[in-house]
């Protein structure tokens, strides 16, 4: 065989599947039945150059050799496009249709052992009198399918604009997908070279020039289709090398209730213009394409809001604050959530040495609605404490503020739980000489924050009082403290103590293994407290389903080691 001999599973491509004595036939047999068969097949290895013409391929393909590479000087665009896709497709089968000399083809291609490939071209019919297909319609069918599969597999807007421009480029020899915008301008994606589709400026001029463009972009419903002369398509619509223009069908792109952009299809001159048949299954086409490109946009556009309003409802970014030692955890409930109902918000003090205000809280619900509550009553607390700066006031007013916006909405579950902490860095003096921090703490419906002290026994702060939003009168305890250097406070939300697991998988973790956790922390860092916890929370549930966590330090700074004296020098031996 020349110049290389074909894989024995050559006949597998044949319209008409091989029995089982063919399939055990010797190699020279298979040869003669791809060779010399009634089926068109072409045999390609892995760089897609033919390794084996078929004398029925060979009349349909005069300028196909053996040895030759499918490409665009070798057989028609719409089939070198399949090789390329056939060679990204690994093991997969690809299906291609295009006109080939007067008729209209479809290629099959399948994988075969060795890294080789068979296309069999099928459905090669002469058109009739009046110009159409006895196959079209079934062929089409497939060809909506297989576009509608493809466009639907992707809510990107830049892919789905490429796959038009893909699947529209097996319609025509060439194909541009144009659309516009106040961001980006005018721009187009074209496709029906050997390479990807490309993204590409379109100057205004350029894009003007082009008849019916304007109305294609800007009118809903979409105008009607128009069939463009020969040399009337700009170069930059059109793919690299492809040289001139000859027919050419512009065809609105609708959306929903708006126009997406325009599919332009261009036919190298002498294949032909497009007929009234064509331009009406471009129609069919563009609509599925347009409404699946609509809908990836709108997915884009909501995303991008989201975006912009999660910013400011996620936790905030710690940073270092003279003489506080601050750490934090957050761990949502599911892991493809960014927020959530509980929170945490620190306000470092606008004056050195002044004090830091942190504040930890679980709000009723979950999702979208609770992280809304949550931004809600941080931007409350931020507007609040400049105001005032005592616990259980500040507590008085954000229960106002919850109550009368639930009775504006008529909705009742506006409440929270919370936990208040004031950090005042503490002066070094001759009795101080590492500081330590001055510490305020009220909770208010929430669990008590625990601290670590310098000796490693795990202390309950004695504050408490009623959940925010729910009644009238908010009561509260505020208890004060020091925290010595090497001591640490910790917050946390009830996630923590009432996470679900252990060897029964229902059990809560419960604050007394919380206190374990803790009692090994002494005299270390806010960050490490937080992290031991957080381990020790995540190994007791392995995995189950869990409520929001939320672990946050407030820690003193250990104070710093004297540096080392200078060393005494050795003592020598001698005689006196």
């Amino acid at each position: 065989m020349n110049p290389a001999s074909p894989p024995s599973g050559a006949p597998h491509a044949a319209a008409v599947p091989p029995s089982r004595s063919t399939v055990r036939a010797a190699p020279e047999v298979l040869e003669a039945l791809a060779r010399r068969g009634p089926s068109p097949v072409v045999v390609c290895d892995g760089a897609g150059r033919a390794v084996l013409v078929g004398e029925a391929a060979a009349a349909l393909l005069p300028g196909l050799e053996e040895g030759a590479v499918l490409g665009p000087g070798t057989v028609p665009a719409w089939l070198a496009r399949g090789q390329e896709l056939a060679a990204a497709a690994g093991d997969g089968p690809v299906e291609v249709r295009g006109d080939l000399a007067g008729r209209t083809a479809t290629a099959r291609s399948t994988a075969l052992p060795g890294g080789f490939r068979a296309w069999t071209l099928v459905d090669a019919a002469p058109r009739d009198a009046a110009g159409r297909h006895p196959d079209d319609e079934h062929g089409r069918m497939e060809f909506l399918d297989r576009a509608s599969a493809r466009l639907l597999a992707s809510l990107n807007r830049r892919r789905s604009v490429a796959a038009t421009a893909e699947l529209a480029a097996e319609l025509a020899d060439a194909a541009a997908v144009i659309t516009s915008s106040r961001a980006h301008g005018a721009e187009a994606t074209v496709a029906g070279g050997r390479g990807r589709p490309a993204a590409v400026a379109v100057p205004g001029a350029e894009l003007g020039a082009l008849p019916g463009i304007a109305e294609a972009l800007a009118r809903f419903p979409p105008a009607p289709s128009r069939c463009l002369a020969a040399g009337r398509v700009p170069a930059r619509l059109l793919p690299d090398g492809f040289g001139a223009a000859g027919s050419a069908l512009l065809v609105p792109l609708p959306g929903s209730g708006a126009p997406v952009g325009a599919l332009l299809l261009v036919r190298r001159p002498g294949n032909g213009a497009f007929t009234a048949e064509e331009e009406v299954f471009a129609r069919v086409f563009a609509a599925r394409a347009g409404g699946a490109i609509s809908a990836a946009a709108l997915y884009e556009d909501r995303t991008e809001t989201m975006t912009v309003l999660q910013r400011n409802l996620l936790p905030p970014v710690l940073r270092s604050t003279a003489g506080i030692d601050l750490a934090a955890s957050y761990r949502p409930a599911r892991a493809a959530d960014l927020i959530g109902g509980d929170f945490y918000d620190v306000h470092p003090s606008p004056r050195p040495g002044g004090e830091t205000a942190v504040v930890l809280g679980d709000v009723c619900g979950k999702g979208p609605e609770a992280a809304v509550l949550t931004g809600k009553i941080r931007n409350t607390l931020a507007a609040l404490r400049r105001v005032e700066d005592d616990h259980e006031r500040l507590l008085q007013h954000l229960n106002g503020a919850l109550l009368e916006e639930g009775a504006e909405d008529g909705e009742d579950d506006r409440f929270a739980t919370l936990v208040l902490a004031g950090a005042t860095p503490r002066a070094p003096d001759g009795d101080r000489p590492g500081g330590g921090i001055l510490l305020r703490l009220t909770a208010a419906g929430h669990p008590a924050p625990l601290l670590v002290r310098r000796d490693g026994t795990v202390e309950e702060a004695p504050t408490g009082g009623t959940l925010v939003g729910a009644v009238p009168l908010v009561t509260a305890t505020t208890w004060t403290t020091v925290l010595e250097p090497g001591e640490t406070c910790l917050l946390f939300s009830d996630g923590v103590t009432e996470a679900r697991g252990g060897p029964a998988g229902g059990e809560m973790f419960g604050e007394e293994r919380l206190r374990a956790a803790l009692e090994g922390c002494a005299d270390m860092p806010a960050g490490a407290v937080v992290e031991r916890a957080g381990v020790a929370v995540s190994q007791w549930l392995a995995g189950n389903d869990h409520d929001d966590i939320v672990l946050l330090g407030i820690g003193a700074p250990r104070r710093p080691r004297p540096p080392a004296g200078p060393r005494a020098p050795a003592a020598r031996g001698g005689t006196a």
